[in-house]
């Protein structure tokens, strides 16, 4: 991976998918034999995402077909991202290709009765054909193998290299079609990348798709930079970096790698993240012994002050409907978590497990509080309710720390750091404390923060 300065979302047109006269002749010819499905079994497949313990679903996803080898092979790497995709999210389990019985012909019905021999309750077609002007049209099929029926149909097309987005964005409409719930595949996760010595690390600003795929340089390593965090609705980034004598906040653009001073304060600031609206910042700057919340506009650099405390106030996270911010304060003692207005106001704590609580961040559902807590030496990875209610331990270990939630709230991103002559790295774990696993990366990784969805 080298430094990379040319960073950008390449367009994709989607087109829905009907289905062909040689489709419908050949579901109508086997329709007599699909009668004998028992009743129960028509019911659409769907898996329920609101149970305590989930059983994946078994999915069979032949490789995509191609017009030529070239194709074929293209066809074949897309399928392997969207299977690795929907292994990883821990809600589906491709079935081994060796087990399948049908060949598939993607201008002809699937014959389901050897689909549902093999025990799968759904089945993934595609095709990919390179069109004159050199784009790739990328076709596929959702089908339902109980009730022998397409659940969705979708073309695409893109240039060549957009492949593995391509992969992405199926990976999230089958996931939306048999979950209820939007996908996150299609994202990507800003994070320091840390190399050398423990003290002496280069920490630089990178980027990367969610599963560890495409990664890019956005720093060079000349300055110390911690706590990225995307914008909501452009394509930048608000950091810490320790050029100086003292930490400024910076935008980055990661398409043309531009960058901005946010402003000039007097003191020390910590923790910028973005309102829902991307059009402000909120922050915590420091005053003596103590720090206090502030937000800025960007457009007319306005800063207006939030609390004013004797107390350490920091790292402040909007709701998704801006309406109020959760942040970590020691104004009781110790590091808790406390919601106030957005506005500024009285505050109401909300966390009183023991330990102390730091890192919280709002999920987009606005449903859950991620956080950071640590206490009898672990350090917990946990999610709580705005209320202060429903507080769960996700994951433990020693010093895990910085949770950032998927675009759909599902899925928590963090780093763990096991200490000595070892580095952090970067793992997700379902908000229902499953299905925790390790994220690659080229060496070792902190301070994730996920974007948003880019379809």
């Amino acid at each position: 991976m080298t430094f990379d300065n040319s960073y950008a979302r390449l367009p994709v047109i989607c087109r829905p998918l009907p289905m062909t006269r040689r489709l419908l002749l050949a579901g109508a010819a086997a329709g007599a034999a699909s009668l004998w499905i028992p009743r129960d079994m028509r019911a659409q497949t769907r898996i329920d995402v609101t149970q305590g313990t989930i059983k994946p679903m078994p999915i069979a996803l032949p490789d995509f077909l191609g017009g030529t080898p070239n194709d074929g092979e293209v066809g074949r790497n897309v399928t392997q991202v969207i299977t690795a995709n929907l292994k990883r999210s821990g809600l589906f389990a491709p079935i081994d290709q060796a087990a399948y019985i049908d060949k598939v012909n993607f201008e002809t019905m699937p014959r389901f009765p050897e689909w549902r021999t093999i025990a799968a309750q759904a089945l993934v077609t595609g095709r990919i054909t390179r069109q004159s002007d050199g784009r790739l049209k990328t076709e596929f099929r959702l089908w339902d193998v109980a009730s022998s029926e397409q659940l969705i149909g979708q073309q695409y097309f893109t240039v060549a290299d957009n492949w593995r987005r391509i992969a992405h964005i199926i990976s999230d409409a089958v996931y939306q079609r048999l979950t209820g719930e939007m996908g996150y595949f299609d994202s990507r996760v800003v994070f320091v990348d840390e190399s050398g010595p423990k003290n002496q690390r280069v920490k630089r600003l990178a980027i990367m798709d969610q599963d560890g795929a495409n990664v890019r340089y956005l720093t060079r390593g000349d300055d110390l930079v911690v706590t990225p965090r995307f914008s909501p609705t452009t394509q930048e980034i608000t950091y810490m970096s320790y050029g100086g004598r003292e930490p400024r906040v910076f935008l980055l653009n990661i398409e043309t790698l531009q960058r901005e001073v946010v402003g000039n304060f007097p003191n020390m600031s910590f923790s910028p993240r973005f309102s829902p609206d991307g059009q402000r910042v909120i922050m915590s700057l420091q005053q003596g012994s103590n720090s206090n919340l502030y937000v800025l506009d960007l457009r007319s650099k306005a800063m207006t002050r939030l609390t004013e405390t004797p107390a350490i106030d920091t790292a402040p996270s909007y709701s998704p409907d801006s309406a109020r911010i959760c942040f970590e304060s020691d104004r009781g003692g110790t590091q808790q978590i406390y919601v106030m207005p957005a506005t500024g106001g009285q505050a109401q704590r909300i966390s009183f497990g023991e330990g102390r609580y730091s890192t919280p961040v709002w999920s987009p559902r606005g449903d859950y509080i991620a956080f950071t807590k640590q206490s009898g030496g672990s350090f917990g990875i946990g999610i709580i309710k705005p209320d202060g209610s429903g507080e769960r331990i996700l994951t433990e270990g020693f010093h895990n720390e910085g949770p950032t939630f998927a675009p759909n709230g599902r899925v928590i991103m963090f780093f763990r750091d096991p200490g000595g002559s070892a580095g952090p790295a970067l793992y997700t774990v379902d908000i229902s404390g499953r299905n925790e696993q390790k994220v690659p990366t080229p060496g070792f990784a902190s301070d994730p923060a996920w974007s948003p969805l880019l379809s």
